[in-house]
């Protein structure tokens, strides 16, 4: 076969909203990604071309040849084919493949771990009743925040890393500062149970960092004025217990409960928008797309350095800063919520326009624990009870993959800062590290000795942090 007669066919780029980009394009059909991505990054005439990657009819992606993608779709050669392309990170996380340092000083189980947003710092909550902060340069034990008189359950980086929240079986929060691991304030104290989550007013809306949320056991939300030190409101109306709390970039805020709702509220009144209902048991765990654009704040992963340093400018710097990372995330349309539940199914919500779901993705045979949504919003993993970890795509929440390898359990998933990989802890005492594109394991960490409760992988990507009923925390590098 000479090369006049290698087949052709018209495909048109469009991004993932549909625009298209220039017009209708003759290629071949054993056209390769890396050629689509000069033919791409031409069209699209940046200064500097990103890594992108391309989907029949932005549902198969092309990965050897556009040729085989084509002849696995079944499509016609003879209609313009639409080629959606995606604009990928820039830089790369390396997976994490060994354990530098076992850091013990928990003397009951780890629950919660967690970096600060730019990465600087780490902070441990435990059934012991302290936080203990960790130096992430020498690897050692840094601070020990005594003050809580239970198990602390829950705890949480403001945006800017300048305070750490953490709420106790007691029903009390505290407010610590990571650089001295001396306490802030006084202790939050209000709610009559337990407390299930915190979450930070984001920065873009609040640069101060003063609001925190909290949902609790008792069935209500507060928000705390962390700077006078009380609660500003109080949200009731759910009937059980609050799980999950989260604050929204546009001003809403989410919470879940074992009421079977998930219900929207704005923040500035605290008016109930919503009611979500659909699962047909408890609700566990929320996750919002703009989750980890929130969390990080005015931090850009794709600049980190390898010693990782707080972030410097005015307060309005950072607001813009973490302004101008919100929109690009978020895109055009509204933010959207998962909720995962003991009935073992997922539902993908618009909440701030639509109160019937998206999507209701099935396919778990047991509670989903968490659900999470990737730093660049395209993909959703939730972990299950059922061994396995399922990817769904974060926009239309249709089923993707599997990743399975544990034999026990899944309790917590963390995403590296490019989207490209996946971190898993288990009740089988194992972390594994996950490649999302090809669905397998890249990864198996072995090193605890009972059951993995809690994993985070640092914001800058140089470190995954994992605890749990070992009472160590274990630090994992490349």
């Amino acid at each position: 076969m000479t090369s006049e007669d290698v087949e052709r066919l018209l495909i048109q780029f469009q991004d993932e909203n549909g625009e298209v980009l220039g017009s209708p394009f003759d290629v071949p059909l054993d056209i390769t990604p890396e050629k689509l991505q000069l033919v791409c990054n031409a069209l699209l005439q940046k200064e500097e071309p990103v890594p992108l990657a391309f989907f029949v009819r932005g549902e198969a992606e092309v990965v050897s040849s556009l040729g085989l993608c084509v002849k696995a779709l079944g499509v016609e050669t003879e209609q313009v084919l639409p080629v959606v392309y995606q604009p990928q990170a820039v830089f790369r996380v390396r997976a994490v493949a060994r354990c530098t340092s076992t850091l013990q000083g928990h003397t009951e189980a780890v629950i919660s771990t967690a970096f600060s947003p730019t990465g600087k710092y780490l902070a441990s909550g435990s059934g012991d009743t302290t936080v203990r902060f960790w130096d992430l340069t020498t690897e050692t034990p840094h601070h020990t925040a005594r003050g809580h008189t239970h198990w602390v359950l829950s705890i949480a980086w403001s945006p800017d890393g300048k305070k750490l929240a953490s709420g106790c079986k007691n029903s009390q929060i505290c407010l610590w500062d990571p650089v001295t691991g001396t306490q802030i304030g006084k202790t939050l104290a209000g709610h009559s149970k337990w407390i299930t989550w915190l979450c930070w007013e984001p920065l873009h809306l609040n640069p101060e960092c003063r609001y925190l949320a909290s949902s609790s056991k008792d069935g209500s939300i507060r928000i705390w004025d962390t700077v006078l030190g009380r609660c500003e409101k109080i949200l009731t109306s759910h009937t059980q217990s609050v799980t999950c709390v989260k604050w929204g970039g546009d001003g809403l805020l989410y919470t879940s409960s074992q009421d079977r709702t998930v219900k929207v509220w704005r923040a500035k009144d605290g008016v109930q928008c919503r009611t979500l209902q659909g699962h047909a048991h408890w609700v566990n765990t929320l996750a919002l797309s703009t989750d980890y654009v929130l969390r990080t704040g005015a931090f850009e992963p794709a600049t980190a350095t390898i010693n990782p340093q707080d972030l410097t400018g005015s307060l309005e710097e950072l607001k813009e800063r973490a302004l101008q990372r919100y929109t690009k995330v978020r895109g055009q349309a509204p933010e959207r919520l998962v909720s995962g539940s003991d009935d073992f199914t997922l539902f993908l919500w618009n909440p701030a326009e639509d109160k019937k779901p998206l999507a209701r993705m099935t396919g778990h045979s047991a509670l989903v624990n968490e659900v999470l949504f990737s730093p660049d919003t395209r993909l959703l993993a939730s972990a299950s009870f059922d061994k396995s970890i399922k990817i769904w795509d974060g926009r239309t929440g249709k089923y993707l993959m599997s990743l399975r390898g544990h034999v026990g359990s899944v309790y917590q998933v963390a995403w590296s800062a490019d989207s490209r990989l996946l971190v898993s802890g288990s009740s089988d005492s194992t972390l594994k590290v996950w490649d999302v594109k090809t669905g397998k394991l890249n990864m198996d960490l072995p090193g605890h000795a009972d059951e993995v409760y809690a994993v985070d992988w640092s914001p800058d990507g140089q470190r995954v942090a994992s605890g749990g009923k070992d009472k160590c925390l274990r630090i994992w590098r490349r």
